[in-house]
């Protein structure tokens, strides 16, 4: 099978040149499957979840179920009910941080966030904290990139309840070690929040060996639909939050005097779900598995990049098993987003800028980065003129 056929994207222009698309970090492009499952879905079987008894009804609700499983499968969820669907990451982190904070974060506890992470692993703790009168603290980086653990021994202390870091960087490109991360958090009785936004693309997830408490990630980033995500909970830790929102299908009982909640995950998923883009989970997940391992892209670019002249390359190691195909970089005299602008007339889509990482950014002294991610269906050949491009663009700001 080849892999491009199956993205229609890929087939596009972009004045008039053929369109490299590089910027898969941000989200991914959809196959066929998954367009052609929204649509079929969209067109025959709209219906409310969970609710009435016609047969559409239990059409749309066995569909959305059975992503439910597809994802538990995926990233070997000990029971379905720990699978909350959400919009995205962005939406389970913040549902996390809400309904932990509730739930197990008093004022003086301690919450702590590495200095890598995405503004949506960030940002809800902040509020956490302000909320409950809590202390954040930060987990700092190497100049390389990695993750200091041996601060963090330090940085726990009998007061720590949670700490939150990426499985990878949105930035960086490089694999934290979150079961060495999860061992030492849960000796000191501490539990840990892994942002898998760009885990779960990059890594073959198990959430059991991982060892962590809970595990976010976005459909949009994994040839999904957007508009979908997903949080993964330990069912013991899900039972002891109460849920952020209130209305339709999360409760038990309702009355004048109180109401009680759903069971998982129901408790945790009010209102009218995404009935069309939740079960391309599916399909999404049956693309995944036939996407093809290859090292080579990620190895020539990591070696040109690192070899180019008044370029920065962020997130760099000896040991390239530790790194995705994900590259950001700063050029000494061009501003990112000029280059990403010329790299565009070109037909080379990258991303520029903060990469919702401000702190990231003031860690490394500069105003933003170009980043280029790229997927299984680029090509050696898109890899290569990406690299002509950009020295291009490099000489023409210089």
């Amino acid at each position: 099978m080849n892999i491009r056929e199956q993205f229609p994207q890929l087939e596009r222009k972009v004045y008039g040149k053929p369109l490299v698309y590089l910027d898969n970090a941000a989200t991914s492009l959809r196959p066929r499957s998954v367009i052609e499952r929204w649509t079929e879905i969209s067109s025959h079987s709209t219906s409310n979840l969970h609710r009435a008894v016609h047969h559409i009804a239990a059409e749309a609700t066995e569909a959305y179920e059975a992503a439910r499983d597809a994802v538990r499968d995926f990233i070997n969820a000990p029971q379905r009910e720990e699978v909350i669907f959400t919009s995205g990451t962005t939406h389970a982190i913040n549902l996390a941080a809400w309904s932990i904070g509730e739930a197990f974060i008093g004022e003086g506890d301690e919450i702590i966030v590495a200095e890598s992470e995405h503004h949506s692993d960030l940002v809800p703790w902040q509020m956490l904290c302000r909320r409950k009168n809590a202390v954040l603290k930060r987990l700092k980086v190497d100049d390389s990139g990695h993750i200091l653990t041996d601060a963090l021994k330090e940085l726990i202390t009998p007061r720590t309840k949670l700490t939150c870091v990426a499985h990878i960087s949105n930035v960086l490109g490089l694999i934290n070690p979150i079961s060495e991360i999860a061992s030492l958090c849960h000796r000191n009785g501490v539990m840990l929040l892994v942002d898998g936004a760009q885990g779960i693309v990059h890594q073959s997830v198990d959430v059991q060996s991982l060892g962590c408490d809970f595990y976010a990630f976005s459909g949009h980033k994994m040839y999904g639909a957007p508009g979908t995500g997903v949080l993964w909970g330990r069912k013991d830790l899900l039972e002891q939050m109460p849920p952020m929102f209130g209305g339709g299908e999360m409760i038990e009982t309702v009355s004048w005097s109180g109401s009680t909640w759903a069971p998982l995950p129901r408790k945790f998923e009010a209102g009218t779900q995404d009935i069309s883009a939740v079960p391309c989970f599916v399909q999404a997940i049956e693309t995944m598995k036939q996407m093809p391992q290859d090292t080579q892209v990620r190895d020539f670019v990591y070696e040109s990049l690192m070899k180019m002249d008044d370029v920065t390359l962020f997130g760099t190691t000896d040991d390239l098993n530790e790194k995705v195909p994900l590259f950001s970089i700063a050029v000494k005299g061009a501003h990112h987003e000029d280059l990403a602008l010329i790299l565009d007339k070109m037909g080379v889509a990258v991303r520029s800028g903060q990469m919702c990482a401000e702190p990231l950014m003031d860690r490394f002294g500069v105003t933003g980065m170009l980043r280029a991610s790229f997927a299984p269906y680029n090509t050696m050949n898109e890899a290569e003129y990406f690299l002509s491009s950009l020295r291009k663009a490099i000489t023409m700001l210089k």
